[in-house]
């Protein structure tokens, strides 16, 4: 049976797969589990923020509703990013916080996930425990008349969220240009409030939601839009977030993209310089670039290999007291100043290092090698079961036969967030990759699609 909560909570299509429905018992759930209800004088509260979807107006309410049911207060954020609910959350000591996001995801989906009171993203055993809450919301109890939870708006998290932000850097940026692509998201206001409040000059763009365009043509999965902005205003560097900023990708001054890997290997470089990376050692997923794993391994510096998660980055990250993760696709955590992947940190520390360095953003990559990777997503009826279809496990076998010459690899990973199965082959043959891809990709679909496979 597959988990309510996938790799970042429970994601679905609003208003049908994560209903108004569901989100009322997980807040019901949630509420029960994480804030202990008592009779005294301080009611637990568990704070909300959401990123600019239309459908987030009718699941905050749902969620609200739920949470106040079980007999907690709700502190209510606004718009706001992932990151900042998992700052201010941990700042005013509240019980736990959530998130209404999608994150990267088509604007008709959305997505609910939580924080402990620690501002860490909760474990698998505690999704669980609260999934399995869900499917018996009726026996939690519900308290009445002064004892149901009660709904206020908090109005400093933003501002308390920025001035964390602003005391991790060191250098103010004066003199320095960017431009600053918001996703028509939860960073729209926030990201260029940040970066003018430190001296920058900002061209921000994508920054007029209106509840169906966010991540529409733009944001860190359209860098294209990124690329020519900074090309066109002539600006010093570029950053793109996505719909609730935890991910961010960079353009240097050509408008050459630099992805996660690129972001964490120069940050990287700076920490360990400094002494400031404990265990010379950096956690990386299985999609991380075989040219991140050779820099490293040039410059000393140690890699920890997890699944595909921030969530998975984080805990190698606290079991081994690192200081830096990340993945491929922008999530970067930075453990000394946040406890979840923020794109906007990731925009500062990214700075702090061109500042350090006295460096262009091309310059600090320049030595970085990068090898051709090749991705393929199968939409699938199941995600569970692939790895015993003889068909499929025949193709797999042929596909890895080919690159190991070449030493290359595949990886065959199903969506945590989508109905996909996800094919990658990387090595430094295209037409290669191109081939294995393919013929994995079609035995996927043959069995289990949905729809052509898409690049």
């Amino acid at each position: 049976m597959s988990r309510l909560f996938g790799t970042d909570g429970v994601r679905g299509v609003a208003n049908a797969d994560l209903s108004p429905e569901l989100a009322f018992r997980l807040g019901r759930a949630a509420g029960y589990l994480l804030a202990e209800v008592t009779s005294g004088e301080r009611r637990p509260a568990i704070g909300i923020g959401k990123d600019t979807r239309a459908s987030g107006d009718m699941l905050e309410a749902a969620l609200i509703a739920g949470l106040c049911s079980s007999g907690v207060d709700v502190l209510r954020f606004g718009v706001i990013t992932t990151p900042g609910v998992a700052y201010v959350t941990r700042r005013l000591g509240l019980a736990a916080g959530a998130v209404i996001s999608a994150s990267h995801n088509p604007v008709s989906d959305n997505g609910i996930k939580f924080f402990g009171a620690d501002g860490f993203k909760l474990s698998d055993e505690q999704e669980d425990e609260i999934a399995a809450w869900v499917d018996r919301e009726s026996a939690i109890p519900r308290p009445i008349g002064v004892g149901v939870g009660r709904l206020y708006d908090e109005n400093n998290a933003k501002d308390l969220y920025l001035y964390a932000l602003q005391r991790s850097v060191q250098h103010d940026f004066r003199g320095l240009h960017v431009v600053l692509d918001c996703a028509n998201g939860a960073a729209f206001e926030l990201a260029p409030q940040l970066f003018r409040s430190l001296g920058a000059r900002v061209t921000a763009i994508n920054t007029a939601p209106t509840g169906g365009n966010i991540n529409v043509q733009c944001g860190s999965t359209y860098p294209q839009v990124l690329q020519e902005a900074v090309r066109r205003a002539r600006a010093d560097v570029g950053f793109a977030f996505d719909g609730d900023a935890d991910r961010c990708i960079a353009a240097d001054a050509q408008g050459e993209i630099v992805d996660g890997d690129s972001l964490l290997y120069l940050n990287g470089v700076r920490l360990a310089k400094a002494g400031h990376l404990p265990g010379d050692t950096i956690v990386i997923t299985v999609m991380s670039n075989l040219g991140l794993r050779r820099a490293c391994a040039r410059e000393g510096i140690r890699l920890v290999e997890t699944q595909v998660g921030d969530k998975y980055v984080m805990q190698a990250m606290r079991t081994g007291g690192y200081a830096l993760g990340g993945e491929q696709s922008g999530h970067l955590i930075f453990l000394e100043y946040a406890t979840t992947g923020d794109g906007m940190l990731t925009a500062l520390q990214t700075t702090e290092s061109m500042l350090s360095a006295r460096a262009t953003l091309a310059e600090l990559v320049a030595d970085l090698p990068h090898y051709p990777q090749m991705l393929v997503n199968v939409p699938v009826t199941r995600k569970e079961g692939w790895e015993v279809e003889a068909s499929i496990v025949e193709a797999i076998r042929w596909a890895e036969e080919q690159l190991r010459s070449q030493q290359g690899r595949l990886l065959v990973r199903p969506s945590g967030t989508e109905p996909l199965l996800r094919v990658m082959a990387e090595g430094p043959d295209e037409e290669v990759l191109r081939t294995v891809v393919g013929k994995v990709a079609d035995s996927i679909a043959q069995v289990l699609g949905t729809g052509a496979p898409s690049h």
